[in-house]
């Protein structure tokens, strides 16, 4: 008898992926800057690299929507985007940096397999009521990386050079292959979709996140807390240096954060009905306001206590959104609307971080305040959208 894949290598996978994602991008920053000699060049390739993950994502979803064994596409997915981290590699002070830059956009189009593909196909893994406690260990596995990912890249940049890291990154993405190829093959197509026309869902994906009201206000407000983050990372090195005494510990509250969001996710798959998903997407988008508004406060204690609370809102809120998708995904286009979704919280960051980076170089406090104030608007956002007509009242209407 064929013995059914688990829950456990279904998180395995993930957690090897994501943290060869998180330290992916310190690695290759250190990589530039030791054999291209230049911070702007660094940036460059971290920049082309994360951006057109944006593009990537809904073709990304649209092949494993399309695929009767999503497991095989998302596999391949996670070899070329390991491939494509070692021809970076390779390229770096060997090939002209522009043309190595363009491999870096390639490999990037992938991103989302890292992320959202893999989030796509956890109905297929755990059915019914197990699946909320999956979602939120599932959101637990993005803290777990983005803690262990840069101190791995840290760690293994000081002891063995640069490029050993970026290879170690690599790696840990191609282990995860056996956990993607083995994912479970689609049980009961809802529809043909050899003979839909690429652009139809492409278009249709599009449609169900903007057209469903509980998708389009999670996402919504998503992308806006997303950006209040790149808002933030953006202003970090600033941080680092005027309060606590070096631009490189700046980086130590992202930790902090990462590890805040890991507990209160470890509470939240303990009580996975403890609240209503929409109602925690935007309390957590007041949480993080909160917090960031906290970090104007020229404090190192009122600083790290920020980074705290800023977690506590971060992990749920990644939990409840995708309990949404998961609720309100037509199953045809559920990796799609994962692979979108990832798409768009991408843009929000890099435009974040875009915004900040110069208004942190006038007023670092101007830039604070205005993260907590579109964090704030993120929550705000939400009730933008009006909430679904009750299905009773359909039937009252129609009537």
């Amino acid at each position: 008898m064929k013995k059914r894949y688990s829950l456990s290598f279904y998180l395995a996978g993930a957690v090897a992926a994501r943290a060869g994602d998180e330290m992916s991008g310190p690695a290759l920053m250190l990589t530039a800057f030791a054999l291209a000699g230049s911070a702007v060049d660094a940036s460059s390739l971290l920049a082309g690299i994360t951006l057109s993950a944006a593009v990537g994502g809904p073709v990304l979803g649209v092949l494993l929507d399309r695929a009767g064994q999503p497991g095989r596409v998302l596999a391949g997915a996670l070899v070329l985007y390991a491939a494509g981290l070692g021809m970076i590699l390779v390229g770096l002070g060997r090939l002209p940096f522009p043309v190595t830059v363009l491999v870096a956009v390639l490999t990037g189009l992938l991103g989302p397999a890292l992320s959202g593909a893999w989030t796509a196909q956890l109905p297929s893994v755990v059915l019914g009521e197990r699946l909320p406690r999956a979602n939120a260990l599932d959101a637990m596995t993005f803290s777990a990386a983005s803690l262990a990912g840069p101190a791995l890249a840290g760690g293994v940049a000081q002891t063995l050079g640069a490029p050993t890291a970026v290879m170690v990154s690599a790696a840990l993405i191609a282990s995860a292959l056996p956990a993607a190829w083995m994912l479970p093959a689609r049980q009961g197509r809802a529809r043909d979709v050899t003979t839909t026309p690429w652009v139809s869902d492409l278009t249709a994906g599009l449609r169900a996140v903007a057209g469903r009201p509980p998708l389009a206000r999670a996402t919504l407000t998503s992308v806006l807390t997303c950006t209040a983050q790149g808002m933030l990372s953006a202003a970090l090195p600033l941080v680092g240096e005027r309060v606590l005494g070096g631009a490189g510990r700046g980086a130590v509250l992202l930790s902090c954060t990462a590890l805040s969001a890991l507990t209160a996710n470890a509470l939240l798959a303990r009580f996975p009905r403890a609240a209503a998903p929409d109602t925690i997407i935007w309390v957590s988008a007041l949480v993080q306001a909160a917090a960031l508004a906290l970090a104007t406060v020229k404090s190192p204690a009122a600083l790290i206590v920020a980074a705290l609370v800023a977690g506590i809102g971060e992990g749920p809120q990644l939990a409840a959104l995708f309990a949404v998708r998961h609720r309100e995904a037509p199953e045809h286009l559920r990796s799609q609307i994962f692979t979108t979704g990832a798409s768009l919280k991408i843009t929000g960051f890099a435009l974040g971080a875009a915004l900040a980076g110069p208004l942190a170089a006038r007023s670092l406090l101007s830039a604070l305040g205005s993260a907590a104030s579109v964090a704030a608007l993120a929550a705000a956002a939400f009730f933008t959208i009006p909430a679904a007509v009750r299905p009773s009242e359909d039937r009252a209407t129609s009537g």
